[in-house]
Parts: C-alpha cells; structure tokens; sequence
C-alpha cells in the first residue's frame, strides 16, 4: 500500500511539472508601446537631458522674494496670470510701517515749518515792538534830559535852591536813559536782522534730515507692496493670505525649505530648454555655428526642433536635474541654451524635463 502512495505521488509530480513546463513555455507577444522609443535624427549626435524654462537672458525664471518679513494680507494674481511690469501682486500687512512713515513725514513738516519761520523773521509785530521799546527809550531820555536841564539851570542861578544832589542824580538819570536807548537800538537792529544765518543752516540740516528719514521710511512702505518688474506670466504663487514671508521667501512644510514668493517667466511665445552635456561629451560638441538640436517630449512622439542660443561656459555639478546639491557621484555638466517656438506646443510647460539630441551641421 504504501508504495502504490509513493508511485502515485511521482506521477502527480511528473504530471505538474509537464503542465507547468507547458504553460511556462508559452510565449507571449509584447505589448505594442504607446509612443515610438527616442531615437536619434542625425547620423551622430550627442544625447543630453533638458528643462524646459523661460527664454530669458539669464536663461532662467524669475524668482521673485520680498524685501521685508510679515503676513500676506492680499494675494492679487493667481498661476498662469498675463501680467506687465509694475502689476502688484502680493501685498504683506503694514500696518506698523505706515504709522511709522506717518509720524516722520509729520516730524518733517514740523521741521520744515520752523526753517520757513526763521527764513520770514523779522516777523512785522515783533520788529514793531522793538522799534516802540526804541521809541519810549527816546522819550525817558528825553524827560531826563529835561529834569536835568531844569535842576542845572535852577542850580547855576542860585547854588542853594537845588542841592548838588539832586542836580548829579538827575544827570545820573539822563546816562541811564541814554544806555537804555542804546540797548534799544541794538535790540530794535537785531529784530531787523532777522534770523542768524547759522540758525538757518542748522535748521536747514535738521530738515533735510528729517526730510530723508520720511523717503527711506516711505520707500521701505512701498516694498510692503511685491510688484512685478518685468512682462511675464505666474508660474507659481507659494502663499496665502495669513501666510508669513521673508526674505527667504515661503516656507514649504512639504519640502520644509524656503521657495521663492512668486516665480515668473517671461511671455510665452517663445520657451528656452537648458541641456547638460555630460563633461565626458564636452569635447565631441560641434562649433556654435554649427550646432542643431531635436527635442523629444516624454510620453509622446513629438519632436520639436531647437534653435541654439549659447553656450553657459562653467562646467557645474549637475544639481539642476537630481536636485541634490550632494552626489556619490559628481557628475559634472556644461549647460548649453536652445529656445523654441511655444505656438501649438500647449501641453509643454516651464519645468518638464524632455530628451534632447545634439548634431551638427
């Protein structure tokens, strides 16, 4: 019994096997692709990736970050958004800053009010007062000099009549009126002076000063308010409302790193892709003039041909691509700037990476 189990078992095996071995062996024909492998256009060339960007002098977007740190209180345009230089986009809460720039624009007209005081002196009631203080001193001098007349004449005529007293204090009097008219006479012609020149210059400082404090204060006001600097197109917005910002930018709490506020990109009618050559290639590049490039589109069979700009002449770590300022690997690249026409391409955007050959004329 037992060995008709053992038999019966190794021929259910051998069975399996054979049927495993036939379904094993059927071969499967291969899925058909769903679009045409790249391929090179030109009997040699040079491959290379590349992302697309804005076709700019600089060959890269704009990244816009504030100048000053606080909460976005207004987000005024939002991606894919035509805009022209001068266009506000974001604007961060100043509430602080404008009561600051108030109070030194008021400090300013506070100085600038007493410099137009001093400029318009002698003021007319003031120079009228001093010149009747000039007129009363001239008539005490006058009523002294005449008691003293009056006591010297008396005293001349008959010695006891006036004791030598009276007639000394009364010449006193006219001395003391004398001085008196003096003093306002010089006071009467420094009212007419107006003010010391050095008073003035002084003051003129003080308002100049005061005067730059309320444009620094004023221009820094400004700033509470993003503004784009060229004609372009949003690309990204990386904040809200309520959001703070600094001059760092926006804090990602996906990437837990700082982006820029906005990113922009310049119109569209023409788009730019920066190639890496890898710098083992570098030396079979051809000459500008006669260099051509094909850009392939990932997950299609669009091929785009590519007109060369220039060549960025700095060999670079090739961090643009993995993102990765720190590689097992230091893969090192030289960039190399083509620019295409974006009319009818209206499923490429700034930022794909796409397949690029390179040949020669």
């Amino acid at each position: 019994m037992r060995n008709k189990i053992i038999f019966g078992l190794a021929i259910g095996g051998i069975i399996i096997g054979l049927v495993c071995a036939y379904i094993l062996g059927i071969q499967h024909p291969a899925q058909t692709p769903v679009f045409k492998p790249v391929s090179s256009p030109y009997e040699t060339a040079i491959y290379s990736n590349g992302i697309i960007e804005s076709s700019q002098i600089a060959g890269q977007n704009i990244n816009i970050f504030p100048e000053v740190a606080g909460a976005v209180s207004k987000v005024l345009v939002h991606e894919g958004q035509q805009v022209s230089a001068g266009t506000p986009l974001v604007t961060i809460d100043d509430t602080v800053q404008k009561a600051t720039t108030e109070q030194l624009r008021l400090q300013s007209e506070a100085t600038l009010s007493l410099l137009q005081e001093l400029k318009a002196q002698p003021r007319k009631e003031t120079l009228a007062i001093a010149k009747a203080q000039v007129d009363q001193a001239e008539a005490n001098l006058k009523a002294a000099r005449d008691q003293y007349d009056k006591r010297h004449a008396s005293y001349e005529i008959d010695a006891k009549s006036v004791s030598k007293d009276v007639v000394d204090t009364a010449m006193d009097a006219v001395s003391q009126a004398a001085t008196s008219l003096e003093v306002a006479n010089r006071q009467y012609a420094l009212t007419k002076a107006g003010s010391w020149i050095y008073d003035i210059a002084n003051q003129q400082k003080q308002y100049e000063a005061a005067n730059q404090a309320y444009l620094a204060a004023n221009a820094l006001l400004q700033k509470y308010v993003i503004k784009a600097q060229a004609d372009g197109v949003i690309l990204t917005v990386n904040a809200s409302p309520g959001s703070y910002v600094s001059a760092l930018g926006s804090y990602d709490s996906y990437t837990q790193g700082n982006d820029p506020l906005i990113t922009m990109g310049t119109p569209q009618d023409y788009l730019a892709v920066r190639c890496y050559i890898d710098e083992i290639l570098v030396s079979r590049l051809p000459a500008p003039a006669q260099i051509q490039a094909q850009m392939s589109i990932r997950g299609t069979d669009l091929k785009v041909p590519l007109e060369f700009v220039r060549i960025q002449p700095y060999v670079s770590p090739k961090i643009e691509l993995s993102n990765q300022r720190q590689e097992k690997v230091d893969l090192r690249v030289l960039p190399v700037i083509f620019r295409f026409p974006k009319k009818g391409l209206d499923m490429v955007y700034p930022g794909q990476q796409v397949d690029v050959y390179i040949g020669k004329k």
